[in-house]
């Protein structure tokens, strides 16, 4: 009985102690700007976890779920560039650099971790905000992805319509 105690009580102490927050309120946008058409989506479903007292965080976001103005758009996004099939999630997994949680308001950071795109990794650091508010976390950054980094091709035809380099923005709500 007794080591029972002990056990659960540990596991309580450290779930205290560890800070963890889910997001499930988060969105990714990329933007393409191409001489013929800009092209954007957002994905409203991405989710995400964050450490407060050791900075690390993860983001998952399904491919198919990325919301376009015209139908065709996502079909060919799916089905022609991304492959969601093949590849169905992107990831980020990383830590959260130079904040202070008991600081209330806005604060500059790094992210410094692996993006993982179209079954292509790759180490990047980005700039962004996090802001502590009243039990409320939210984290906002916006960056630039090359899709030749991640393998995603442009048929030559359709050089025109999308961007080699197209701009991510995500806020997730913790």
């Amino acid at each position: 009985m007794r080591l029972s105690l002990c056990i659960i009580l540990l596991f309580v102490a450290e779930s205290l102690i560890a800070q963890r927050y889910k997001s499930e309120e988060g969105s990714i946008t990329f933007f393409s700007d191409a001489s013929i058409e800009d092209i954007t989506a957002t994905n409203t479903k991405a989710i995400s976890i964050f450490d407060v007292s050791s900075g690390e965080v993860a983001f998952l976001v399904t491919i198919n779920d990325f919301d376009f103005d015209k139908s065709l758009m996502k079909e060919h996004f799916n089905e022609k560039y991304m492959e969601s099939d093949k590849y169905p999630k992107a990831t980020f997994k990383g830590r959260i650099m130079d904040y202070d949680s008991k600081v209330k308001g806005d604060q500059e950071v790094t992210a410094k971790g692996e993006l993982t795109i179209h079954g292509q990794t790759k180490s990047i650091n980005v700039t962004g905000v996090i802001s502590f508010n009243d039990n409320r976390i939210t984290m906002d950054s916006s960056f630039m992805v090359e899709l030749e980094d991640f393998n995603v091709k442009i048929p030559k035809l359709l050089w025109q319509n999308i961007a080699e380099r197209v701009e991510v923005t995500i806020k997730f709500i913790y």
